[in-house]
C-alpha cells in the first residue's frame, strides 16, 4: 500500500486500503444526503437523524463499491491472477489486478462479476423495503442503496474501457480477432469517446447553473479519459518492448561500494561527486546488498559519519532481481509490482548489470530513433 492509503485489513488475502481522498467524497456525500436528499424524502426527522442516516448511507455505498471490486478480484483469483490490493478513493474503488486474463472468456467473466454483485445488492435492498416500511430511516436507507446500486450497474456497463462495459467490449473484440492488444486499443478508444461526452455534458451543466453536479460529471469524464489514455500508452509500450531482453537495455556500468563505507563518504564521494543514486554493496568480491538514496535519507544526517553502508543496505536475499534473459516488458512490470526504480540483473546468481526505469526509457528512445514500430503480435 502507498503512504496515501490507510490499510483496513485483508479479505481473501487481498489488502484493502482507504485513500485519503475518500474522506472528501464521504463528507460531500454525507452532506448532500443529510441536507438535501433525506429532507426532501422524509420531512419530520431531527437534524441529527438526517446526518446520522446520511453518514451510514455513505459508508454502505462504499461497502457496495468494495463488494463490486471483490467480485472482480475473486474471479481473477479463480483464474490464478494475483490481486495486490483494493483501494477506495475519490471516484469509487479500484482493484490492482496483476497480469492479464488468459482468455477472452476469462476477461468477460472478470468484467461482469462486479456489476452482477451490484445487481444482486440492488434487488436485495429493493426486496427488504416492504419489511422495513414502518421504520423510515431504514426505508430511506434501503431505497437509496437499491437506487444507487442499480445506477452503478448501468454506469459501469457503459462500453468504454476501463469501465466494466469496456472490458466486456474488449472481451468481445478479443474473441473475434484473437488479438488482445488490438481489443484493448478499441475498447480504450471507445472509453475516451464516452469520457469526452461526460466532460461535454458536465460543462453544459455548469454553464446551465448546476455548477456542483456539472463539475462532478466533468471530473468523472476527465478521470475516465486519463485511465483510457494510460491503457493505450501501455499497449504501445508493451508492443515496443515485447521480444526484447533485459540484457539489451541494462547498464553494465553500475556503482559498487564496500559495506564498511560510511554514509558520509558515500554522499560526498559517490552521490554528490559522481551523481549516482543506487549502489551495489560488496563484502570483498561478493555482492551482499543494495543501497539507494532513499535509504540514506532515512538515516539522520548527524549519524552519517558513523553509519556504514552495510548497516542500512537492503540485503541481497531481499533484493528483487531479474534474469538478464527475461523479457524487458516483464522486468518493467516487476518494477511496478514491487515499487522499485531499479533492479539488479543476474546471470547464474551473479550480478552482471543494473536495470533502471531510465535505462528502459533510453532503450525506448533508441528504438524510436531507428523507426521500430510496436509489435502487433496476438497476446
Amino acid at each position: 500500500m502507498t503512504k496515501s492509503n490507510i490499510p483496513l485489513g485483508k479479505l481473501f488475502g487481498i489488502q484493502i486500503g482507504l485513500d485519503y481522498s475518500w474522506f472528501v467524497i464521504f463528507a460531500l456525500l454525507t452532506w448532500m444526503l443529510a441536507d438535501s436528499y433525506y429532507p426532501d424524502e422524509f420531512k419530520n426527522w431531527s437534524p441529527l437523524l438526517y446526518w446520522l442516516t446520511g453518514a451510514v448511507t455513505a459508508i454502505l455505498l462504499f461497502v457496495s463499491v468494495l463488494l463490486h471490486e471483490l467480485g472482480h478480484s475473486v474471479i481473477a483469483l479463480w483464474y490464478k491472477i494475483p490481486v495486490r490490493s483494493i483501494t477506495l478513493f475519490l471516484f469509487g474503488g479500484i482493484a490492482q489486478i496483476e497480469g492479464e486474463p488468459p482468455s477472452a472468456v476469462a476477461e468477460l467473466l472478470i468484467a461482469i462479476a462486479g456489476p452482477l454483485v451490484n445487481l444482486v445488492l440492488a434487488v436485495s435492498f429493493y426486496t427488504v423495503q416492504a419489511a422495513v416500511s414502518g421504520l423510515e430511516p431504514l426505508l430511506g436507507l434501503t431505497k437509496y442503496l437499491a437506487y444507487i446500486n442499480l445506477a452503478l450497474v448501468l454506469f459501469n456497463l457503459i462500453p468504454g474501457y476501463p469501465l466494466d462495459g469496456g472490458r466486456v467490449l474488449r472481451a468481445i473484440v478479443w474473441a473475434a480477432t484473437g488479438n488482445m492488444n488490438r481489443s484493448t486499443v478499441v475498447a480504450a478508444s471507445v472509453g475516451r469517446f464516452f469520457a469526452f461526452l461526460l466532460i461535454f455534458a458536465g460543462t453544459l451543466q455548469m454553464f446551465s447553473g448546476n455548477l456542483g453536479g456539472g463539475l462532478w460529471i466533468a471530473l468523472i469524464g476527465w478521470f475516465l479519459d486519463n485511465a483510457a489514455s494510460v491503457q493505450i500508452q501501455q499497449v504501445t509500450l508493451r508492443g515496443l518492448l515485447i521480444g526484447h531482453r533485459v540484457k539489451q537495455a541494462m547498464s553494465t556500468r553500475y556503482a559498487i561500494v564496500p559495506d564498511d563505507l560510511t554514509l558520509q563518504q558515500l554522499v560526498d564521494e559517490q552521490i554528490l561527486g559522481c551523481g549516482q543514486r543506487s549502489f551495489l554493496v560488496n563484502r570483498g568480491d561478493r555482492t551482499v546488498g543494495l543501497i539507494t538514496l532513499h535509504r540514506v535519507k532515512e538515516v539522520p544526517r548527524q549519524e552519517w559519519a558513523t553509519t556504514r553502508a552495510g548497516e542500512v543496505m537492503l540485503p541481497y536475499q531481499q533484493l528483487k532481481c531479474i534474469d538478464q534473459d527475461a523479457e524487458l516488458w516483464s522486468a518493467l512490470q516487476n518494477m511496478d509490482r514491487n515499487g522499485v526504480n531499479q533492479m539488479p540483473v543476474v546471470q547464474a546468481q551473479h550480478v552482471v548489470g543494473m536495470l533502471s526505469r531510465e535505462d528502459v526509457i533510453t532503450f525506448l528512445a533508441t528504438l524510436q530513433e531507428f523507426g521500430i514500430q510496436p509489435s502487433t503480435q496476438k497476446t
